[in-house]
């Protein structure tokens, strides 16, 4: 009969150590094969076939890292962890930037072993492909190096760190690596941490008793026990202050957090994945980032490019956008002019996908007929200054062939649609914002066509 059972490699020179982990692994029902030294190990992967690799970091012909960069290199499907002593996270970090999925620190606890395994041999298997609406849009040669950097990142455990500029995608990234990743089925946390009250922030993080502060009415568990098994995103990280960056060090260092008016800790089996648009290195420098936090972190570094750099994947982008908002919106999807589309190509998207999402929602708002034209996008002008001139917004100008009457109700309409935009649509509030009756604002909604109906529980405040 054939052997069905998962095949481990064990590289340790402690023969106690080596003889623990056999029984343990058979006890999980593994077979694992036990070896002290560098060569031994490379001769036993030359001749089996193995599912996953334990090796220490010092062994008598050379280190765990040496072994970690062949593994990488000749067997690259292959799953390797390390082994290394208790608070070496310099060992453990060098480790994961050669390859190795996680670690495991002296002394080897069992539970931490089992999980440690269970994470590994997850990866062998496949996860699904991401659907049409969780894929990264675009062919350009930063595109197509971006999936191909995901789909490695997929396998690790290490942490990442995702570069890129405001709307990019970023979150988008993080997903994608989590759902092609042995985590897939379990849950991923995303949390802004430039939204989170300074005096919250632990509680959200790490969850609090009842009764311990003011307003803790209830238990909650907090965010890293919420993704336990799975990933914690930690958008715009370098808004954290600096005495949560602590906290977060040694929650991230000991795979364990204690909530607040709690009197033990709690073990935390997370991926951590984290993002800024801002220089992580440049805040280190300036003393508002920690220094160890961000070699934690950024263990990985994985760069989202900006639209920018990617023009050719503009049309992609707008026939993606434009067929989802018209399907959101129940509604013909409309063609863009060859103005339109030229503009668009020889924009430079400062605020990147984002702001593309942004023009073409307006785009359609705008729009009366069945094609979308330039003056419909309503795009940025570039700003022209003098030598030493502050940059200033500047308006276009009302266009040669459009009547007067157009176009101040195209003004109208923009001003409405950005009041609405930043009182998320709420009438009563942007009615407010723009110094009118809530009867007046919906008047013209209706006479402007952009009435999407309800809003009658925000009241009229005359």
């Amino acid at each position: 009969m054939t052997n069905t059972r998962r095949q481990i490699l064990v590289v340790d020179d402690e023969a106690d150590l080596r003889e623990l982990l056999v029984i343990t692994l058979g006890r999980m029902k593994l077979d694992a094969q036990a070896v002290g030294t560098v060569s031994e190990a490379r001769r036993a992967l030359q001749e089996h076939s193995f599912d996953l690799c334990l090796t220490d970091m010092n062994l008598p012909d050379g280190d765990g890292i040496e072994l970690v960069r062949h593994i990488t290199q000749q067997l690259p499907e292959l799953p390797v962890a390390m082994i290394t002593a208790y608070g070496n996270m310099e060992t453990a970090t060098l480790a994961m930037k050669e390859g190795a999925y996680d670690f495991i620190a002296k002394p080897v606890t069992l539970d931490r072993l089992r999980r440690l395994i269970d994470d590994g041999l997850g990866i062998r298997d496949k996860a699904p492909s991401p659907t049409g609406s969780e894929q990264l849009i675009g062919n350009a040669p930063a595109m197509q190096q971006l999936r191909e950097q995901i789909a490695k990142l997929a396998r690790s455990q290490a942490p990442i760190y995702i570069s890129g500029e405001s709307g990019t995608g970023k979150e988008r990234v993080a997903r994608l690596i989590h759902m092609l990743g042995p985590r897939h089925e379990k849950p991923f946390i995303a949390v802004n941490c430039g939204a989170i009250p300074s005096e919250l922030m632990e509680s959200e993080f790490f969850g609090h008793r009842k009764g311990s502060f003011t307003g803790a009415f209830e238990d909650r568990k907090g965010l890293f026990r919420e993704a336990d098994g799975g990933t914690l995103f930690l958008d715009e990280v370098a808004d954290l202050p600096l005495h949560m960056q602590v906290k977060l060090l040694r929650a991230i260092q000991e795979k364990s957090i204690r909530p607040v008016g709690e009197a033990h800790e709690f073990e935390v089996n997370i991926r951590i994945v984290c993002a800024t648009h801002k220089d992580l290195a440049e805040e280190v420098v300036q003393g508002r980032f920690r220094q160890d936090l961000y070699y934690r972190l950024n263990v990985i570094e994985t760069r989202v490019p900006p639209l920018r750099e990617r023009p050719e994947d503009i049309p992609l982008l707008v026939e993606h956008i434009m067929a989802r908002l018209c399907d959101q919106w129940q509604m013909p999807q409309p063609s863009l002019s060859r103005a339109a589309r030229d503009a668009l190509r020889e924009y430079a998207f400062p605020g990147n996908v984002r702001e593309l999402e942004n023009i073409l929602e307006r785009a359609l708002t705008l729009a009366d007929g069945p094609e979308i034209n330039e003056r419909h996008l309503q795009l940025r002008a570039p700003v022209e200054r003098a030598p030493g001139q502050q940059d200033a917004p500047r308006e276009a100008g009302r266009p040669a062939n459009q009547t007067l009457e157009d176009y101040l109700q195209e003004i109208e309409k923009r001003e409405i649609l950005r009041a609405l935009d930043t009182t998320l649509w709420n009438r009563t509030a942007a009615a407010k914002k723009l110094g009118m009756t809530f009867r007046s604002l919906r008047y013209r909604l209706k006479k402007l066509g952009l009435d999407q109906g309800g809003d009658e529980d925000e009241g009229e405040s005359e």
